[in-house]
């Protein structure tokens, strides 16, 4: 049996300016809007070529705005990442480079907190 994280929830203050920094700042696909009832708005995007989405809304999570640490999305170059944060103006660090793969880190305007990781070929 598979078992796929395909959804993770983000918790956030403002879910329309959450949503325009993920998916105008960030890139994400904004594939879902949805207000279910006056206590419910689902929010759904995805990042391009990624199987798990992340939900932001009203009614989502009872997490703390700006709670989330160690949000990681993996990309094949790094330095071509970066560049296309910083250019949409994102606020992201330069690389570092570990052992384990090069980084570059950004966080939204909550302060949830995303590692974007180059893995080193593993040849």
């Amino acid at each position: 049996m598979d078992w796929k994280i395909e959804l993770v929830a983000i918790p956030v203050s403002d879910v329309d300016r959450a949503k325009a920094f993920y998916a105008e700042k960030v890139g994400f696909n904004a594939d879902h809007d949805h207000r279910v009832s006056d206590t419910l708005r689902f929010v759904q995007l995805t990042p391009p070529g990624s199987a798990c989405s992340i939900t932001i809304g009203e009614g989502i999570s009872e997490a703390a705005p700006g709670s989330v640490r160690g949000m990681q999305m993996v990309v094949s170059d790094v330095n071509a990442a970066r560049s296309e944060l910083v250019g949409r103006g994102v606020d992201v660090s330069e690389v570092q480079e570990f052992p384990w793969g090069l980084f570059v880190y950004f966080a939204d305007p909550d302060s949830n907190q995303w590692a974007v990781q180059e893995i080193p070929n593993r040849n």
